[in-house]
């Protein structure tokens, strides 16, 4: 019997290839991500896997190969299809790109608004129940300002989730902050794993973040994924850019 075997999977890439001119980003990249698991994507800072974030929303288009996502194939798409796809899928920005004219109340109900499909009272509880998850309650009226770098991620993954999404995409979430708020974006993401139970992909060079909230890690170096397992056997991975990887990155702990 297959080990896929009555599985789910809510992302199949199946040999992607991307270039750009000379840039040849994605070779024949192949992974599969189960249905309510956070998978990490590790690798060096500018290696391209930000680019394969940008294929599961139709951002980018392969030059071969194909994309599976939430069961759509999604280089086939109609526009009107991808866009619908698209309101299913969360990601969650390195700037966490909050609006800093609008309020935290505002910023997470501000896809609830633009809809319009729900009403102002609705969309306040709504808000106010994001926030509670992401442990931002009564901080409705505070300007993007007025947060710490961590606050704005939470708030920004409280918009994500406004809009009940199927799967969320971090693309290095903990980038540019301390430990302290790094480790606070950590036990955010692992909150998100018990209490919403969707997809988590995440992409990032911090082997910390890799370490803590993965259930599955892979290894992407030249262009596709080389190695790939639970945390504990990744580590164990005797595939050369593994421990090249780790032995650049002594700094983390778990």
């Amino acid at each position: 019997m297959s080990e896929n075997a009555g599985k789910t999977y809510d992302v199949i890439a199946e040999k992607l290839n991307k270039s750009f001119g000379a840039n040849h980003v994605l070779r024949d990249f192949t992974l599969s991500v189960e249905k309510g698991q956070t998978f990490v994507i590790v690798g060096p800072s500018g290696s391209g896997k930000s680019v394969f974030l940008k294929h599961l929303v139709g951002l980018i288009t392969p030059d071969s190969g194909e994309v599976v996502v939430l069961s759509k194939k999604i280089n086939e798409l109609p526009p009107e299809e991808l866009l619908a796809l698209r309101r299913r899928i969360g990601m969650v920005f390195q700037s966490s790109a909050l609006l800093n004219s609008l309020t935290v109340e505002e910023n997470v109900g501000l896809g609830l608004t633009e809809h319009g499909l729900i009403g102002q009272e609705e969309v306040l509880k709504i808000v106010n129940e994001k926030l509670a998850l992401v442990e931002m309650s009564g901080k409705n009226q505070l300007l993007p300002e007025e947060l710490s770098g961590g606050m704005r991620k939470r708030v920004a993954v409280a918009r994500t989730l406004a809009l009940g999404p199927d799967m969320i995409l971090f693309d290095e979430p903990t980038v540019g902050l301390d430990p302290l708020l790094s480790s606070n974006v950590d036990e955010l993401i692992l909150g998100l794993k018990k209490n919403v139970k969707c997809t988590n992909i995440v992409v990032t060079h911090d082997l910390i973040t890799a370490f803590r909230v993965a259930d599955r890690i892979g290894m992407f170096h030249d262009g596709k994924i080389v190695a790939i397992g639970a945390p504990e056997e990744f580590r164990r991975s005797q595939d050369k850019s593994v421990q090249e990887f780790i032995a650049r990155n002594r700094d983390w702990r778990i």
